[in-house]
């Protein structure tokens, strides 16, 4: 039977052939062939603030993140001193191997994720007759990290553009790097990643970066990611400057009371390693310091992990006198448990190759492995629950318990029944991105959640209903690739070729499974959990040169949908334009450049415009429709009453369903379908309640089947304004259908009650629309960081020339979201966190009110406005700041607009 972790892994004998670009960035051995087990793998991800560093991979494998400021530059460090690359990239020379398309080297940013495969510590080499492991120069925290794991390393973009590359990829990772410049410290697109982050409960320890650079302040850093990420730093790592205030050389290790220095201007492979005793002179209070961090670290972990707490009480509560690998023991029991708030402090300088080597060590020791992560939700038919009810046959009991009255064909399945079925299972996985690649063609990157999937398989996709072989298994090497002859559970890996998957399916391996219908009900409908595709706010029309390149053009815009389904194709049905929509000016700019230069789309972009919302302000009277023509060469006929009423006016809903009604909330618009009788009413209307229909539905049609084709009906119809060319939203539709007078037996077809539906909601939109409509527009949460000097001028800017309003100064209760987060607060004065080298006499609490006349302090500005207002703010604000204000923005709701600007945007909008 299927298991979690049941597992068959390749002998390590098995040949791979290497698909990779001729240059001499890559070591001999730096594309292994070979799985390492379970419990030596890491899945991580770095995600950062625009200019991240991406960490390399071990034999054990980790499932991570890094986010923040400099999470490329640490990515490449990653690889060079894992062996997987001979030199340093670069990031202003175009020379990283991760951000390898065009468009990142040429504007040094990462614009999509990229996975990357690599062994810490490094693997031995195959070219020096050894046996040994290369040690380069690397300081060994722990007995533990002397074997060898496998990292799958996914980089992400920090640009706020780019927010669903990172929903989706820490949707599949185990663990995650968070990456802080220590200069500007916790930002406010910091923050919205680290709550991404913790919408799905992934481990994180965090690495402050540029120590090295004038205004670094380490512990400034730390009482920030105390007060504004509502976490406990335990601080692992003491900065080393020399002579106390010098140049940055090194980092003191508190876990294993050493010290590690780096030579200035090397490559960072040789680390002078000094025992903390041994440090005198200029560095005694460092090794103080060293210390005082370790007793610090003691005290916050004993209030969390018992096992310490026995440890420190046989020691006679003897600080220092605690094993390292009972500390890291104790530490990575804390970091996965989420309910303890602790998170691990290191820190470096990536690019003077200061810090990266530990960091990696940190990785390996702390991060959870694929078996020690929460157990992936699934949903089987109408039952939910987690993989294991799944392979238990629990869930499948379940699922058989859900199937109502109406439509349940056969008697219920016997215990016996769910295990046949399970055991036939081999393997179950979620695609998470797809790529067009020009050489290797369609590439999807998927996360193996259980079995096995082997070259030669079939696998079904529980979403589109489709089965597709897989020719092909690829472990991806950022843009290089090796041929594998299975992938199993816990892995991410890359099967090229398949012609249907998308973003979010869920694909299965089945032994019996029929190549056309696919496995038998119900295991056809599981799906993992799927990853949201938050909606577009910008776009812009693309056309084609001429009539001829029409067809290539919509190919083209189709692969690049299927790449990032963040981007939205449509049709104005009065102009015939086609409609490219995304995240903002940035994604769009990027997606046109993609289009044309990649794709080589001959195609012309227009202006980018908001996307904006037709609202209605009053209800309508009920609209009935009887389709009764042919649909697709077949008889079709259908009849439904529809009416349609602003969802505010809706006092109380309930986004379920049952057999007779369904309440589903889809695209900001509620749709009720009942199957009732009589017809419904209008909600002025006294009548008595419509009773549910307790009759017998055609053979043809189950309860199911009729809900989903009438909510089709309806979002179709919802797709496009009356009076202007934009989607309804804010609107409750209610569909009712009599099967004993509005159904017709066989003809009545999905096909055919989606189009009464349809037709029944237009009619009731247009019956609405004659008194009237309302514009709605784009509300965005905006976080503007200045320094004191600028902030009259940005406040000033926000609420009078952009119509917006100013919610809080330096507020950390509210976060990028805008959402207040009701977290715990953390005690600063119970904080441990080291002097900063140029920190004065005074507290941290004391300097946070000094500095409140420090006209160079950087204030945090929350705020709403319109998107309208924002396009083009960035250059703005630089204007009035001087070049260093910032701000960061997401989607907050639909609002009406009013006033002055609701008759100047009419006016643009109808061109008149």
């Amino acid at each position: 039977m299927l298991g979690l972790s049941a597992i068959e892994y390749p002998s390590s004998e098995e040949q791979s052939q290497v698909v990779k670009d001729d240059d001499d960035r890559h070591t001999d051995a730096c594309f292994p062939t070979n799985f390492t087990s379970i419990e030596k793998t890491r899945n991580v991800g770095i995600i950062a603030h625009i200019d991240a560093v991406h960490p390399p991979l071990r034999v054990a494998v980790r499932q991570m993140f890094i986010f923040s400021q400099g999470k490329t530059t640490t990515t490449e460090r990653m690889l060079y001193y894992s062996g997987h690359t001979r030199r340093l990239g670069n990031v202003d020379d175009g020379s990283t191997v991760t951000d390898f398309l065009p468009a990142e080297r040429q504007r040094g940013v990462t614009i999509q994720s990229a996975a990357i495969t690599f062994h810490w510590p490094p693997l031995p080499q195959q070219n020096d007759g050894e046996t040994k492991t290369q040690k380069a120069g690397r300081p060994l925290l722990s007995p533990s990290t002397e074997e060898n794991h496998m990292i799958n390393l996914i980089d992400t973009p920090g640009h706020a553009d780019f927010t669903f590359e990172v929903v989706r990829s820490l949707r599949i990772l185990d663990g995650a790097v968070c990456i802080l410049d220590g200069v500007a410290g916790v930002e406010a697109q910091t923050e919205k990643v680290w709550y991404q982050a913790a919408k799905y409960n992934i481990p994180r320890i965090i690495y402050i970066n540029k120590l090295d650079r004038d205004g670094a302040a380490f512990g400034r850093t730390v009482h920030e990611i105390a007060s504004r990420l509502f976490v406990r730093p335990a601080v692992c790592q003491v900065p080393w400057f020399e002579g106390g205030k010098g140049r940055f050389c090194g980092v003191g290790d508190v876990v294993n009371l050493r010290a590690y220095r780096w030579s200035e201007g090397g490559d960072g492979k040789i680390v002078d390693t000094t025992a903390v005793d041994e440090l005198g002179g200029a560095d005694s209070l460092f090794a103080e310091e060293i210390k005082k961090a370790r007793i610090a670290l003691i005290e916050l972990l004993t209030d969390y992990d018992d096992a310490l707490v026995a440890k420190f009480l046989e020691l006679d509560e003897r600080h220092l006198d605690i094993a390292p690998n009972d500390i890291v023991a104790g530490l990575r029991r804390c970091v996965l448990n989420q309910d303890s708030k602790i998170v691990p402090v290191y820190g470096g300088a990536s690019f003077r190759n200061i810090g990266v080597q530990p960091l990696l060590d940190a990785i390996v020791q702390l991060m959870p492995n694929p078996n020690e992560v929460p157990i992936p939700e699934v949903s089987v038919g109408r039952a939910g629950g987690n993989l294991g009810e799944l392979i238990s046959g629990e869930l499948l009991s379940k699922e058989a318990q859900s199937i109502p009255a109406t439509s349940r064909k056969e008697k219920k399945p016997t215990s016996r029944q769910p295990m046949a079925v399970i055991s036939n299972l081999e393997a179950c996985a979620l695609a998470f991105k797809v790529v067009h690649d020009a050489r290797r063609g369609t590439l999807v990157y998927v996360r193996v959640y259980s079995g096995i999937i082997n070259r030669g398989a079939c696998l079904y996709n529980t979403n589109l209903q489709v089965t597709e072989p897989v020719q092909r298994l690829l472990r991806m090497y950022a843009s290089d690739s090796v041929d594998i002859p299975s992938l199993p559970a816990g892995q991410i890996g890359v099967i090229p070729g398949l012609k249907h998957a998308r973003t979010g399916d869920t694909l299965i391996s089945y032994i019996g499974a029929s190549p056309k219908t696919g496995p038998p009900p119900p295991i056809n409908s599981l799906q993992l959990r799927p990853i949201e595709v938050p909606p577009a706010v910008f776009f812009s029309s693309v056309e084609a040169n001429s009539l001829g390149e029409a067809k290539a053009v919509n190919n083209a815009l189709d692969l690049l949908i299927r790449e990032d389904p963040s981007l939205q194709l449509s049709v104005d049905e009065d102009s015939g334009q086609t409609l490219l929509s995304g995240m903002g000016e940035f994604h769009l700019e990027i997606a046109a450049d993609r289009l044309i230069k990649d794709l080589k789309a001959k195609a012309t972009m227009g202006n980018i415009e908001i996307a904006y919302r037709e609202a209605l302000l009053f209800p309508s009277q009920p609209q009935t429709a009887l389709v009764n023509r042919e649909i697709a060469g077949k008889r079709a006929k259908a009849c439904c009453t529809a009416i349609v009423e602003r969802m505010v006016a809706v006092k109380q809903h309930q986004n379920n369903s049952d057999d007779y009604e369904s309440n589903v909330l889809e695209n900001g618009n509620l749709i009720t379908t009942s199957i009732t009788t009589p017809k419904i009413t209008t909600p002025e209307d006294t009548a008595e309640t419509p009773e549910p229909w307790h009759g017998r539905l055609p053979s043809h049609l189950s309860s199911e089947t009729l809900h989903m084709s009438l909510r089709n009906g309806a979002l179709a119809a919802l797709g496009r304004g009356i009076q202007y060319p934009f989607p309804f939203h804010n609107v409750h539709v209610s569909i009712g259908i009599d099967p004993q007078h509005e159904l017709f037996g066989n003809d009545t077809s999905t096909a055919a009650l989606s189009s009464a539906a349809r037709e029944a909601t237009k009619a009731a939109l247009k019956d609405a629309a004659r008194r009237g409509t309302a514009i709605m527009e784009h509300v965005m949460n905006v976080i503007v960081s200045t320094e004191d000097a600028s902030l009259g001028a940005v406040v000033k800017d926000l609420n009078a020339e952009r119509g917006g309003n100013v919610l809080s100064l330096d507020d950390a209760d509210v976060t990028t979201s805008g959402v207040r987060e009701d977290l715990p607060r953390i005690d600063l004065r119970k904080l441990y966190a080291p002097r900063d080298p140029f920190e004065g006499g005074t507290s941290f609490a004391d300097q946070e009110q000094a500095e409140m006349n420090n006209s160079s302090r950087q204030r945090t500005i929350h705020a709403k406005v319109p998107l309208r207002e924002m396009m083009g703010y960035l250059k703005h604000l630089r204007s009035i700041t001087g070049g260093r204000g910032s701000f960061v923005m997401s989607a907050d709701r639909f609002e009406r607009v009013v006033g002055p600007r609701e008759k100047t945007l009419r006016k643009e909008l109808r061109g008149y």
